[in-house]
């Protein structure tokens, strides 16, 4: 029996362990990220903004330093307002990441029409969604909510237990808005590779999605003259609900204050959410060319 026939079989042998089954996906994927140098530049470029901050922390906690240091002193403030720019820069590097890594995600599966042959073993489309979203989510973590644990742990001893008891929510919702901004960026990923078969298209492709979006934001704002428009930025959301979280929302003065809520940014985000699953469920369909 020729190959292209035995590839539309039900696969009957042995199964796996779930988890077993879906970490095949992310391994191989692995590999061919890591084999993009540009990539990797962009990641260890990410982590000179986290080393810069890990100093700042070691200066705001020495103490026999900042008694030196005079009037400065009141400038090397660690709080809330801190770790949401940390958020703010390293969700831009998360950006030029996934937009170097993603075109190639599932791109090849549609082009060689392999996921007849993925969909007749024991995975299905749920499976292979995850399966191809870890590898980013797992490279974009070491650029953002790693670090940022990392740091706010480092604050945590460098401060002591009272600092941990009255901040504890500012890495809550660090974390939080970081996966959500991971969970994003991969969707988009995924979404770009899928109707994009050329690298550098499917690459500005997701770039424009985050970039041309927070500038519609803006025109939509600066037209109507207001704030609602800013909830068709996906970023600006996702920093809306870290703040929220963090207890920063308070403190921005009127422009916070007049912009839509938390509930509102987090309604955009799932809707935007739920398209981008819907795009994936059109496209990502086991198919038979029958001619």
């Amino acid at each position: 029996m020729a190959v292209y026939k035995r590839g539309y079989e039900r696969y009957r042998g042995r199964l796996e362990g779930r988890w077993r089954r879906l970490l095949v996906l992310p391994r191989y994927t692995f590999r061919r990220m890591f084999r993009q140098r540009h990539a990797i530049v962009v990641l260890v470029a990410s982590l000179a903004y986290p080393l810069w901050c890990a100093v700042y922390i070691y200066l705001a906690g020495n103490a026999d330093l900042l008694d030196r240091l005079g009037s400065f002193r009141q400038y090397l403030a660690i709080d809330g307002a801190f770790f949401l720019r940390f958020v703010s820069v390293q969700k831009v590097f998360a950006v030029f990441i996934v937009a170097l890594t993603g075109p190639g995600l599932v791109s090849p599966d549609l082009t060689d029409n392999a996921l007849p042959l993925y969909f007749s073993r024991p995975l299905s489309r749920a499976d292979y969604v995850v399966g191809r979203l870890a590898a980013p989510v797992a490279l974009l973590s070491l650029a953002t909510w790693v670090p940022g644990v990392l740091l706010f742990l480092l604050q945590c001893g460098s401060a002591g237990g009272g600092w941990f008891a009255a901040n504890w929510r500012v890495g809550v919702g660090m974390v939080a808005g970081f996966w959500l901004w991971l969970a994003l960026c991969g969707m988009v990923a995924l979404a770009g590779s899928a109707y994009v078969k050329l690298r550098p298209v499917a690459s500005g492709l997701v770039l424009g999605f985050f970039f041309v979006l927070g500038g519609v934001a803006g025109m939509v704002n600066l037209v109507f003259r207001g704030t609602a428009g800013s909830l068709l930025n996906p970023s600006w959301a996702v920093w809306r609900l870290s703040a929220a979280v963090m207890g920063t929302d308070g403190k921005g003065g009127a422009a916070i204050a007049s912009a839509p809520g938390a509930a509102a940014a987090a309604v955009a985000l799932a809707v935007l959410l739920l398209l981008l699953v819907l795009v994936l469920e059109r496209k990502l369909r086991p198919v038979e060319v029958v001619s």
